[in-house]
């Protein structure tokens, strides 16, 4: 596998993983790590994102036309992604900021050339 590729897969998963902290702090009021559910959500995404076949051509797992997750782990990533996607900027701001412009980029990029 290709550096670049396996350093986006890492990114990719520590964005993930951010964000689920981020959301098991705040919705779950934990103190210290991850409630069960919030660690089994983490370590599924993460599971995920290690098999993923399309790494190279995609930014992030939020602009995939093809859903890999078990529909009930879909719905939970996404009440993750509605709640800490916009907190990330308070809470990550450099990985956010990034995470904006690599999406816009990608849907430019699909735009010119579908």
């Amino acid at each position: 596998m290709a550096k670049d590729v396996q350093t986006k897969r890492e990114r990719e998963k520590a964005m993930v993983s951010q964000m689920i902290a981020l959301y098991c702090k705040k919705q779950h009021h934990t103190k210290q790590g991850l409630c069960p559910d919030c660690a089994a959500l983490d370590a599924y995404a993460r599971q995920r994102s290690d098999r993923c076949p399309f790494m190279e051509t995609k930014t992030f797992c939020s602009n995939c036309k093809v859903h890999c997750y078990k529909p009930e782990m879909r719905e939970k990533i996404r009440q993750v992604m509605r709640f800490s996607g916009p907190r990330m900027l308070f809470h990550h701001p450099i990985a956010a900021i990034r995470h904006v412009m690599e999406t816009n980029k990608e849907k430019k990029r699909l735009e010119e050339h579908p």
